[in-house]
Formats: structure tokens, sequence, C-alpha cells
């Protein structure tokens, strides 16, 4: 396996998503599928240079941060998308910091865009969703022995920092009573 291969990191983001999948299925918050749609997966594309400008500092003291922060952006992102999207779909990254910038991101997101007050059972099911999947990531990401400091493990983070903002889109989705559904065309 070469660590720089573009297709060894599409797997390994494609193995990361289908266990937090079904970890998340497990806790009985998505249904096993990735809900999804091309607008909230734009938004990353629009929002990851800036997040993982700030994440990348925390990697060291505060891995969990790090990972765990864009679940919520996600949460956050699919929950305008929901509201208003022609309305926030040019939001920036710093309209989802909280009142410490980057450090509460979680707490405002969860309190002020989501609606759910610190302590609530939404707030603790969620976070402790994020939590699970987060620590997943991190026990996968050290169990294919990626070298810290490297080109790799930037990818690597890069490549989870997605992965874990899908997730939290799609367990905010589902909470808003999104499912996949087969069409009868006939």
């Amino acid at each position: 396996m070469k660590m720089d291969n573009a297709q060894y990191f599409e797997q390994f983001e494609e193995n990361l998503t289908t266990e937090m999948v079904r970890l998340c299925t497990e806790g009985g918050m998505l249904d096993g599928m990735l809900l999804a749609t091309d607008d909230i997966d734009q938004k990353w594309d629009d929002l990851a240079p800036a997040y993982s400008a700030d994440a990348i500092h925390e990697i060291a003291s505060y891995p969990e941060v790090s990972i765990a922060w864009a679940g919520y952006l996600g949460m956050a992102v699919a929950q305008y998308w929901d509201l208003d999207w022609n309305g926030h779909q040019g939001d920036s990254y710093g309209s989802f910091y909280g009142p410490r910038g980057f450090d509460d991101m979680d707490e405002h997101i969860m309190q002020d865009i989501l609606g759910n007050p610190l302590g609530s059972p939404e707030e603790q099911k969620l976070t402790h969703m994020l939590e699970r999947c987060t620590q997943y990531c991190i026990s996968y990401i050290r169990a294919e022995q990626i070298e810290p400091q490297t080109a790799a493990a930037f990818q690597a983070f890069v490549r989870t920092v997605r992965a874990v903002f899908r997730i939290g889109a799609a367990l905010q989705l589902k909470m808003l009573g999104y499912k996949f559904e087969k069409v009868n065309l006939s």
C-alpha cells in the first residue's frame, strides 16, 4: 500500500464512512445509508480550506476536537440546507464560529443553529454519536500506521474530516425526517 496513492485515500475515506454509518445505525440515528446532497457536499468543498487551517492547529493537543467539529459543521450546513438554502448557501466559514471562535463552534452550532440546549437529550445523543465516530476515526488512522506530520498524514486528516462532516450532515438530515425511498416511475 502506497501512502501517496489517491486510490488508497479514496478507499480510506470510504471505509471510514461505511463504519461510521454502521455505528450510527446501531445507535438508532441512521438507517444504514448515508443521507447526502450535492449542495451539502459542495459546501464542504467551500468550507474545507478554512476549517482545515483551524483544525490542523488542534491535532496534537485535541485530536478529537479537530475531527469532531467537522461533524458539527455538517449538522449546521444540513440544518441551513433544510431551513433556507438560498439564504445560507453563501455563509462564510466564520459564521459558524461561537463567541470564542473555533473553540466553541460545537456549542454555538448545537444551541444557536440546531436549537438543542446543552444537556438536552437531543444534544447528548448527537454529541455521544459524534464522539463514537471520532474515536473510531482516530483508532482507524492509528491502525493504518500513517506517520504523523507527513503529506500522507495530512491527506488522511483531510479525508477523515470530510467523512465526519458528511456523517454530521446525514445525522441532521435524519433528525429532520429525511430518508431515501424507492420511487416507482411506472
